[in-house]
């Protein structure tokens, strides 16, 4: 019974070394200086790059596709994603807004993909700007008054409902969405 006891002990010394002996080798991940400001900007840059891959895929000739004539065409809501961009961006710079009516002005491919690179840029921007503390500064959007990062996350959201739309334009004209293809593998750890 003993000798049983001391190999279990035994056992259990190695395991719980080799254990620890794993956790040790192992690098810890050094949290960013600003970790609420990284992951937004992490989930803007996930969201964004979606839409404009939709605004990619999408041929020119369905650029004026309405599933119904409620409902905008799908040009008008990759220039309705740019407007508002720069609307909800330009209020965390703290600048005039640099570019309104895209929706109404622009209706060709080119000139509607090169003006969403731009508002997401221009966003990026006001990211690149943003701290975690900064991002507790309030602002005034839609007659409220909003924190910075807020604001931030409200723009994210709208481009992701937007995209929604866009993949549902997409999949009626037989396009597979930019998130449904098939991700690329996962590096070695």
């Amino acid at each position: 019974m003993k000798k049983r006891l001391c190999m279990v002990f035994a056992v259990l010394m190695v395991v719980s070394g080799a254990v620890l002996g794993q956790e040790k080798s192992q690098p810890q991940a050094v949290p960013p200086a600003n970790p609420i400001t990284a992951s937004e900007k992490g989930l803007y840059s996930f969201v964004s790059s979606a839409v404009i891959g939709a605004a990619q895929k999408m041929p020119e000739e369905n650029y004026s596709f309405k599933p119904t004539p409620e409902v905008r065409s799908f040009g008008q809501l990759v220039g309705h994603v740019a407007d508002a961009s720069y609307m909800f961006c330009s209020q965390i710079l703290g600048e005039a807004n640099p570019s309104k009516g895209i929706e109404k002005t622009k209706t060709s491919k080119a000139d509607l993909v090169a003006a969403l690179k731009d508002a997401v840029a221009y966003c990026n921007k006001a990211f690149d700007s943003m701290t975690d503390a900064k991002g507790t500064q309030m602002v005034k959007l839609f007659n409220f008054d909003m924190a910075k990062l807020t604001v931030l996350s409200l723009n994210t959201a709208h481009t992701d409902e937007h995209y929604g739309n866009m993949v549902t334009y997409l999949r009626i004209k037989g396009i597979v969405p930019p998130t449904s293809e098939n991700p690329p593998p996962q590096a070695p750890k």
